[in-house]
């Protein structure tokens, strides 16, 4: 009885069979993190979950949707910053300065359908940037010289290589994000070592103009600090002359009979009525 049920129904029962695998084929799930472009007989149809800028998650259109099975296809593009690596490159700088530099660059897909309609994958994507990465990163740092790389003035050097490589971008899709120099060294041998001797002869001038301006500017002090003491020993003379020859007496009488440079046992001879010795007998100046 069984086999004759099956026998009667067996159509019914494939029929079903058919229509789960159908229903099952029909439902895909797409991630909060990919954005997935329906094909319709090999034509971009829709977008499922595409990439919003400022958009949180939980609000996008990720989870489940519905597609027809057979005739259409999806295509997965991730919505997250993607890094994007530079072959070693060797770059000439404006002052000829042979440079070896690594690279990289950050990116997101923001045009999923014209990314698949220009490079058709993600992989294939990545093999269409990295050369117009070499080639931009080539003709921007060849304007600048190689001191530039060292400073700060770098990030406006590197912001405009990004601007210009966002251009060419865009028609996969793409938004570059930042560009960024990992390291940029000149090669080993010869052209390393003239480099450093021209960096160190630099420094060397830049110090030896350092310490002339020192100079100049101590000779300047030096001289306003002696017009000022001359300008105060006048005015003091000028105030009180008793005084003012007594104090350079007693300067006078300090450097010579005080003074730890003379010999010991130094004898120094003058008569009682030398006028040198006018202020010990209290006499002030000579008459």
């Amino acid at each position: 009885m069984i086999g004759m049920l099956w026998h009667e129904h067996k159509l019914a029962l494939g029929a079903l069979v058919v229509l789960a695998a159908v229903a099952l084929t029909s439902v895909v799930e797409v991630d909060e993190t990919e954005q997935a472009v329906v094909l319709r007989n090999g034509a971009a149809d829709r977008v499922i979950n595409k990439f919003k800028p400022n958009q949180d998650f939980g609000q996008t259109g990720a989870g489940l949707s519905l597609r027809i099975p057979i005739v259409e296809t999806l295509v997965r593009v991730d919505k997250r910053i993607q890094p994007i690596e530079m072959d070693r490159q060797l770059v000439i700088s404006s002052d000829q300065q042979r440079l070896e530099v690594d690279a990289f660059a950050l990116y997101r897909v923001i045009d999923p359908v014209r990314m698949v309609q220009t490079a058709g994958t993600v992989d294939r994507l990545r093999e269409q940037l990295q050369p117009i990465l070499n080639s931009r990163l080539r003709r921007g740092l060849a304007v600048h010289t190689f001191q530039t790389l060292l400073t700060a003035d770098r990030g406006a050097v590197m912001a405009q290589i990004r601007d210009q490589f966002d251009k060419e971008a865009r028609q996969y899709g793409v938004q570059v994000i930042d560009v960024r120099i990992k390291r940029a060294d000149l090669p080993e041998g010869t052209a390393l070592e003239r480099a450093f001797a021209n960096m160190e002869a630099a420094r060397e001038q830049e110090a030896t103009a350092i310490r002339a301006d020192g100079q100049k500017q101590a000779q300047i002090i030096e001289a306003d600090a002696e017009a000022r003491a001359a300008q105060i020993y006048a005015a003091s003379f000028n105030k009180d002359p008793s005084f003012y020859d007594f104090y350079r007496a007693m300067k006078s009488y300090e450097a010579t009979m005080a003074n730890p440079q003379m010999k010991s046992g130094t004898t120094i001879v003058l008569t009682p009525d030398n006028d040198y010795l006018r202020q010990f007998r209290g006499g002030g100046k000579a008459k």
